[in-house]
């Protein structure tokens, strides 16, 4: 008699991890790429604009970190 046995649950699991970790990575990659957009921005404006806004130069690295 012979028995096929379909069911694979390790390989099922260490695809489930790789995808989480590859959704991990491109999460960070593009929260990465939002700071950096938006610093970039930010160091784009005057003073008298920063001041407009309530920034100074010193928050904007503070601010990209948020966004």
């Amino acid at each position: 008699m012979a028995v096929f046995d379909a069911n694979r649950p390790a390989a099922f699991g260490t695809a489930s991890r790789a995808g989480n970790v590859f959704s991990r990575l491109v999460a960070a990659l593009a929260d990465w790429n939002d700071a950096r957009v938006t610093r970039n921005a930010l160091s784009r404006l005057t003073d008298r604009e920063l001041d407009d806004i309530g920034l100074c130069r010193g928050d904007i690295d503070q601010v990209a970190r948020r966004a």
